[in-house]
């Protein structure tokens, strides 16, 4: 729980340079991620992993996946699947870190973990400068659709 103030901010740093944080959003964005992340660590939701350089004593890097239960459903291998799903989030390593294969080895790490933990799905949203990373470890896209209205209005 220590870690949630820097995954937190990572997280929010992440929004912003996609370009879907305004500046002012941004510590609103950082304080509740930060409040969130402490009670999914505390109640085991979410599984965190930093990366730290000897001559950074700061975490230069970090990934994450957030747990979801979903209703049994068919595994595609002619099985049932029992619905232990994540979804990867959190992905960001410090601008002066980049394209040292950081972001791979945490993912790595992730896939290793998914397996351990026998998943029956880990997925993610990728950012356009993410995307090779993640097809080249082996994720594929889907099928999924997000909804685009406005689901804050009342009925």
């Amino acid at each position: 729980m220590a870690d949630a103030g820097i995954i937190a901010s990572h997280r929010a740093r992440m929004f912003r340079e996609m370009g879907q944080v305004r500046p002012e959003m941004f510590e609103s964005l950082r304080a509740g991620a930060e409040r969130w992340l402490v009670d999914r660590l505390r109640s085991g939701e979410y599984v965190g992993w930093l990366a730290s350089a000897a001559s950074s004593p700061d975490a230069i890097a970090g990934a994450g996946v957030q747990l979801r239960r979903a209703a049994p459903h068919p595994n595609g291998k002619g099985g049932v699947a029992e619905g232990r799903h994540a979804i990867v989030i959190n992905v960001f390593t410090e601008p002066e870190w980049r394209r040292r294969g950081l972001g791979d080895a945490l993912m790595r790490e992730i896939l290793v973990w998914a397996k351990t933990e026998r998943l029956d799905r880990l997925l993610l949203h990728a950012s356009k400068e993410g995307r090779r990373l993640y097809e080249r470890l082996g994720f594929v896209l889907t099928n999924e659709m997000r909804y685009g209205g406005d689901l804050s209005m009342e009925v």
